[in-house]
């Protein structure tokens, strides 16, 4: 017969049961565990306090149930002795079997479950009610930083089979509570309006349901008090504090009132302005890059401004690690402050090595090529980070991280490790695509940009539509000298079909060759010289118009042309695709030697910018102006070399190339000028990630004319929106414009798309 050492049951309260009718010691000499369903018996001895062998006396009672509580696998334990065996009764906690959420609408049931996980409660886990309340509670703080402060959760915790349980979350998610008012008390220099300009939440507006800034957060307001701390204190207001905010939400949770309490303090401006510390160089330099001075208003913005152009400024001279601190010296008194920037460059650091990792297929040439900082000379932080959006945008690697580890043993050395990831830059494609101008094409296309490692690029191409068939291939070096002078040339043939391009009715067969060098005059600016042979032959039909008959007969059908181009671009986008900042400028001249069968030229300059307006928000503005005319016994520009404009890619809501002069036959001939502009504003699609970066929205603004001669009397605009993805299937492009000024002679289009090309 058993004889109890202990029964003890664990309440609510987890009191322990006194022990019964023994409180004797004894020498444990077996350990046995009843009641386990799930749990490893392993498990259990490993959380014992007590080993076989030990003497168990009846203060240790306590503390063995302790430990095992704490496993948080059992809800009910007992002790019992049976001679000198310890019997250890329990009764398990239930398993998680399933978790189902309904009424979750805002936030998905995924999003959800990764929070509950977070918390150790998910399917498959021990069921504790004490864990399933914190897990409420960190739903709520989900909910809540969306704005739904009138949540209810209800859970139903329901008994299965095999000692498990499911949990049904009930959610009523009430509506968004809506920043109704914020107010900014003590603003005496400032309206309000002008202040809550720099806020990012914002009461509620046409533009709320895609912003959400209407909706409060903590987080968002800590960011937006900040932005009006450093208002003032770029304006002078040096002791301006923020005392306190307010978040006042209504009984029925729909709208919130914020307030800000604030002291403005004195305007203060600047008395004197030094530098201190250790001037490695000459102060006069230093000074040159100060962008704050006496007399002026104190901005804290323009004196951090001024700590980094120093620090730069030393950075490009060795001291990598320098450090340029502001100390004011505030006089309450004249409402002054006098500025010192302390220096201190550190050591001068040198670079012992250039190491690249990562590049299994490309040659380690083609990365250091790239390379502006050299080894055995000192660090220059411009020339590390130059060098790294060099690699960047050679278009071989997904990702190139930089970093400076110190030399082991050295104070004032270090190397310089570049990893990359390698990607694919070879690319065969065979496909189908479709543009409302060109109808349906095929295009088959073989390209390597980086042929064995060596940077070089060869294609070959075959590409197939209503308008045109073309054949070419194609081949760069981008560095056929060390210095970066570049190779390129290429041979194709093409026939085109300009009826079909809603052009005047002729076709035109060339085949050409041609030869390019590019030369680099610095990091941003390059010339491009271009040697083309082309032979063309015209093709008429009953249909063309006078003005190609003509033109046939004066200078025949069949043209053997030699051309020289010049071209200059610089070029500081931050990418090539989808850019965000930065500019590019071409400037472009071709003409045919003298001697051709046709003689003439074309003029070309094209510009545009990008501005980083806001998060996600950029900014395009874009221009371009070509001109083009005969010369010696070519009267005229021929007129298969003509200008054209409308369209997807140049002015929206006008059929493609049908701005501009007619011919005979009321067809869309081309001119010798084009004038093209855009403005757009680029923006992500609401509720999709930010780390999407292949599609975007715009609205835009188009004006364009074509003429023979400049002018602009004929200008025409549009307005509307568009969308760019760069999908795996190819590149798509649609706009949805309105002409402002068509006449009746104009071709309107108000949806383009074109599909299966590049951008």
């Amino acid at each position: 017969m058993k004889n109890p050492l202990i029964a003890s049951i664990l309440t609510l309260t987890s009191v322990i049961a006194p022990v019964v009718n023994s409180a004797e010691s004894f020498i444990v000499e077996d350990i046995k565990v009843k009641g386990l369903q799930r749990t490893p018996v392993g498990t259990v001895y490993n959380y014992l306090p007590v080993k076989i062998g030990d003497n168990f006396a009846q203060h240790q009672v306590a503390d063995t149930i302790r430990a095992l509580f704490k496993t948080g696998f059992f809800k009910d334990i007992n002790l019992e002795r049976e001679g000198s065996q310890l019997i250890i009764n329990v009764v398990e906690r239930p398993s998680i079997a399933k978790i189902i959420f309904e009424g979750n609408e805002d936030i998905s049931s995924e999003d959800l479950t990764k929070e509950m996980a977070k918390n150790g409660f998910a399917e498959g886990k021990i069921f504790n009610p004490q864990i399933l309340d914190q897990v409420e509670q960190a739903l709520r703080r989900q909910y809540f930083s969306h704005g739904k402060y009138g949540l209810t959760i209800d859970t139903e915790v329901s008994k299965l089979t095999r000692n498990r349980v499911g949990i049904h979350i009930n959610i009523a998610e009430g509506q968004v509570a809506k920043i109704k008012q914020i107010t900014i008390v003590g603003n005496n220099s400032f309206d309000i309006g002008t202040l809550l300009k720099s806020f990012e939440l914002s009461t509620s507006n046409f533009l709320s349901f895609y912003s959400k800034d209407d909706q409060y957060s903590k987080l968002k307001l800590s960011a937006d008090l900040e932005r009006l701390r450093s208002y003032y204190l770029d304006r002078g207001y040096i002791n301006y504090a923020i005392e306190s905010s307010q978040i006042t939400l209504t009984p029925d949770k729909k709208e919130i009132y914020i307030t800000v309490n604030t002291n403005e303090g004195d305007v203060f401006t600047v008395d004197k302005v030094k530098l201190a510390g250790n001037l490695v160089i000459e102060p006069e330099e230093l000074l040159k890059l100060m962008l704050v001075g006496p007399g002026e208003i104190f901005s804290r913005k323009n004196a951090t401004a001024t700590s980094k152009n120093i620090s730069d400024r030393l950075g490009d001279e060795g001291y990598a690690f320098a450090n340029v601190n502001m100390v004011p010296e505030i006089d309450n008194d004249t409402k002054t402050v006098e500025m010192t920037f302390f220096v201190d460059p550190n050591k001068r650091v040198y670079v012992r090595r250039i190491n690249m990792e990562g590049n299994s297929k490309t040659r380690d040439e083609v990365l250091r090529r790239e390379m502006r900082q050299m080894e055995s000379s000192w660090a220059s932080t411009a020339k590390i980070e130059r060098s790294k959006a060099r690699l960047d945008r050679l278009g071989y690697f997904e990702e190139v991280k930089v970093d400076m580890p110190p030399v082991v043993g050295t104070a004032d050395q270090i190397d310089v490790n570049y990893s990359v990831i390698e990607k694919a830059s070879g690319n065969l494609t065979a496909g189908v695509g479709f543009s409302q101008t060109q109808g349906l094409i095929f295009n088959a296309n073989v390209s390597q940009d980086n042929v064995f490692g060596t940077g070089k690029q060869v294609s070959l191409s075959f590409n197939n539509s209503d308008i045109s068939t073309q054949y070419q291939f194609g081949y760069f070096d981008p560095y056929f000298t060390l210095d970066g002078v570049s190779l390129g040339y290429d041979l194709g043939y093409r026939s085109r079909d300009a009826e079909e391009a809603n052009i005047s009715n002729y076709t035109t067969d060339v085949i050409h060759t041609g030869l390019n060098f590019g030369l680099p005059l610095n990091e941003s600016d390059r010339l491009r010289f271009n040697l083309d042979l082309k032979h063309t032959k015209l093709k008429t039909s009953s249909f063309s118009s006078d003005e190609i008959i003509g033109f046939i007969n004066d200078e025949g059908d069949k043209f053997l042309t030699f051309s020289v181009g010049l071209g200059w671009s610089h070029d500081t986008l931050n990418r090539s695709i989808f850019p965000t900042n930065g500019g590019l400028q071409r400037l472009s001249a071709l003409a045919t030697v003298p001697g051709s069968d046709l003689e003439y030229y074309k003029l070309s300059y094209k510009q545009q910018h990008y501005f980083p307006i806001a998060k996600d928000f950029t900014f395009k503005l874009h221009a371009e102006v070509a001109y083009g005319d005969g010369y010696w016994d070519t009267e005229k520009l021929p007129f298969f070399e003509h200008y054209f404009a409308g369209g997807v890619r140049s002015v929206r809501g006008f059929d493609d190339n049908t701005l501009g002069p007619r011919d005979s036959r009321n067809d869309p001939f081309g001119g010798t000028s084009k004038i093209v502009a855009n403005a757009e504003l680029f923006f992500p699609i609401p509720f999709i990630g930010e780390e999407i970066r292949s599609v975007r929205l715009g609205a835009f603004f188009d004006a364009g004319t074509v003429n023979n001669g400049f002018s602009v009397n004929k200008m025409r605009y549009s307005a509307g929106v568009s969308g760019e993805w760069l999908s795996p299937f190819g590149a798509l492009t649609i706009s949805l414009a309105k002409p402002l000024n068509a006449d009746d002679n104009d071709e309107e289009q108000m949806f383009q798309f074109s599909f299966g090309s590049g951008f």
